[in-house]
């Protein structure tokens, strides 16, 4: 077994990882990246369409533009490619991993968790019927069309309106698929209005909301579904009707990858791990950033926030002290999602936080004081919060809500 020691190890090198590389190597810290894919970027690898960079780079990017130009602004470092960590022990902060050169055992000083999120299966929505061929998450349609060139089928049918759901729906159009529709279960879009209004009008591409499908039919290959109307999350009874298609494409969501750690660091209910503004986690040296604490709508965010996680893990590892929490987060009414659960109270930061509904006008309050109002808050689009300690009271419980104000 081979034996290494780093100052910080980094598990994932998609848009958190970048981001966290140099964020400790601005802190003068060695770091290793570990990273199961051949190469660093992550899912920006397929993600060919553009929208990526505005935040960062102040200019319009695709996903390997992003990945490219940002990589060049960070110095060399240390990695291991298609490598697995077998296991991370927490106490003694050391981690296994292995490669097609062998088993390694890394010592490190702070462990920055950068495994980003996976595709909620298809199988989780347990639909009834068969399971042929032409079922695909949107991420593995995304992948077979961008980076393998096959295309899934000739007539597609899309379940969820997720923003990779919205974007195949494009993407697919513009290879020559005819894609039949988009199908929300809830009465509204999942995904972001921009990618609504880009992927599916522009295209004349059908949304429909409140509609889902309800049961598969083919045998070797997938040859319709039948689709209908639902209320409070129960199907309509004689709203069904049949849609013929080859291909059905699943965006049913995104669920943070935590399985290697979720045992020893707290997490929130969906999965993601909980942080402080440092993106420290409940362990004092592992930190975390990006879609495993939750799911961003931005890339851009996301290697923010890896910078963030890289920069503080790169001073614990040299031993500086770092402020101990003072407040913590708690979601309060119409609040679906808060991307920071703690802080220690000392320096300005943002925070993001998802609504649980729609609302036309939403007033953002913690605890009792006024934050902001947003018009027309969804709960596909993050709202952004600048808390500053000198102009509010951020130690003790604080409460975050999201409530509707008439106009």
């Amino acid at each position: 077994m081979k034996k290494l020691s780093y100052d910080v190890v980094i598990l994932g090198g998609g848009a958190a990882g970048m981001g966290a590389i140099k964020g400790v190597l601005s802190q003068n810290a060695s770091v290793l990246l570990i990273e199961r894919e051949p190469s660093t970027g992550g899912v920006l690898n397929q993600c060919i369409h553009n929208g990526f960079g505005l935040q960062v780079f102040k200019k319009e990017l695709t996903g390997p533009e992003y990945h490219e130009m940002y990589l060049e602004t960070v110095e060399p470092f240390d990695a291991m490619y298609e490598t697995t960590v077998l296991d991370v022990n927490f106490e003694n902060s050391v981690l296994k991993a292995i490669n097609a050169a062998g088993i390694y055992e890394i010592k490190y000083g702070a462990l920055v968790l950068t495994t980003g999120a996976r595709e909620r299966p298809f199988e989780a929505l347990r639909i009834p019927g068969s399971r042929p061929s032409g079922i695909f998450t949107a991420g593995l349609a995304q992948h077979f069309v961008n980076l393998e060139n096959h295309l899934p089928g000739r007539r597609a049918v899309i379940i969820g309106s997720g923003d990779i759901g919205l974007i195949m729906a494009r993407r697919l159009t513009l290879e020559g698929v005819e894609v039949e529709g988009v199908y929300e279960i809830m009465p509204y879009q999942g995904g972001l209005t921009r990618n609504v209004v880009q992927c599916l009008k522009d295209f004349n591409i059908p949304l429909h909301l409140s509609t889902s499908v309800v049961k598969i039919h083919g045998r070797e290959r997938l040859e319709g579904v039948t689709v209908a109307n639902f209320s409070d999350g129960n199907p309509v009874s004689g709203t069904e009707r049949f849609v013929k298609c080859d291909t059905l494409v699943a965006s049913v969501g995104l669920i943070p990858e935590n399985d290697l750690v979720d045992k020893n660091i707290e997490t929130s209910n969906d999965g993601g791990a909980v942080v402080d503004e440092l993106m420290r986690t409940s362990v004092d040296n592992v930190f975390a950033a990006g879609n495993n604490v939750c799911i961003h709508d931005l890339v851009d965010f996301v290697t923010i926030e890896g910078e963030t996680a890289g920069k503080n893990a790169a001073r614990v590892a040299k031993g500086q002290k770092i402020p101990k929490r003072e407040g913590f987060f708690k979601k309060g009414k119409g609040i679906r999602v808060l991307s920071v659960h703690y802080t220690t109270a000392t320096v300005p930061f943002k925070m993001y936080v998802r609504v649980e509904h729609p609302m036309n006008m939403a007033m953002l309050k913690m605890n009792d004081t006024k934050l902001k109002v947003v018009l027309n808050a969804k709960p596909s689009e993050m709202i952004e919060i600048m808390l500053d300690p000198t102009k509010y009271n951020l130690k003790g419980e604080i409460v975050i809500s999201a409530t509707e104000v008439k106009k």
